[in-house]
């Protein structure tokens, strides 16, 4: 899965709000780069982030949306807003990538008699304040259970399981401790049921494993891929598609080789 950020202030330094153009050259590198999925952000989850107005997000989303779902490859479209759900399922949004587990009634009514696939993903808190000291009993297990309810919440509105992906939600209101201790669990804990999916491309759990700035976390981000595909993620989300798919290759070829 390819990022392609349409907001002024992404944690990553790619965010490409107000230049359409560039944005769609931006998706365009990602899709020939790799990626199997677009997904397209016009309001930034980063800790700290303000929230931004629907029509300002719709204005951001909406050309460059209205251009890459002409490319043959499936889009996902990251909000949480019912409005801008059903604006990006009109303009041919494959997913809906929701930060807040589909916890609005108002989204799951968006995207029940669609039939595009929907990530849950877990947050605690709210991403302007998500990473103001987070604390849990238990970050596995309370984890787990929150998506175990989204995923029932979205059965019971008529989604299929077919079009269901969770996500443990990587540093979205969790230390550096509970995210390591969800990676550790991802299978695990989550089971084999639904696909999972990891994001932990350039962030900042790898900044401070590593001790390297943003942009100088190429090396952990592959190698945080690579593990998470391991232990049994299906959908990885990054920045660099080419080097992600790179060692996938090297990977899946070694381990094809020591099974013949």
């Amino acid at each position: 899965m390819g990022i392609v950020n349409l907001t002024p202030d992404s944690f990553s330094g790619d965010g490409l709000t107000g230049d359409v153009d560039r944005a769609i050259s931006h998706a365009r590198y990602q899709f020939e780069a790799g990626s199997d999925i677009l997904d397209i952000g016009a309001e930034s989850s980063r800790p700290g982030a303000i929230p931004t107005p629907e029509d300002e997000e719709l204005r951001r989303l909406l050309p460059v949306l209205r251009e890459i779902t002409t490319w043959g490859v499936p889009v996902s479209v990251d909000t949480y807003k019912p409005a801008v759900m059903r604006a990006a399922l009109a303009a041919g949004a494959t997913m809906i990538n929701d930060i807040t587990g589909m916890s609005d009634p108002d989204a799951l009514a968006a995207v029940a008699d669609s039939d595009c696939a929907v990530c849950v993903m877990h947050m605690k808190g709210e991403p302007g304040t998500m990473q103001q000291a987070p604390v849990y009993g238990d970050v596995v297990a309370e984890v787990g259970s929150f998506l175990q309810s989204a995923v029932a919440r979205c059965r019971g509105a008529g989604v299929a399981d077919d079009r269901l992906v969770i996500d443990p939600g990587f540093g979205f209101g969790k230390t550096l401790d509970h995210n390591l201790a969800l990676f550790r669990a991802l299978t695990v804990a989550f089971g084999r049921d639904l696909p999972i999916l990891v994001g932990v491309s350039r962030k900042t759990m790898l900044g401070t494993i590593t001790g390297r700035p943003v942009d100088q976390r190429l090396v952990a981000s592959v190698a945080a891929a690579l593990l998470a595909a391991q232990k049994g993620a299906k959908i990885l989300r990054v920045h660099d598609v080419a080097a992600t798919r790179d060692a996938l290759a090297v990977w899946a070829a070694i381990e094809q080789g020591s099974q013949q």
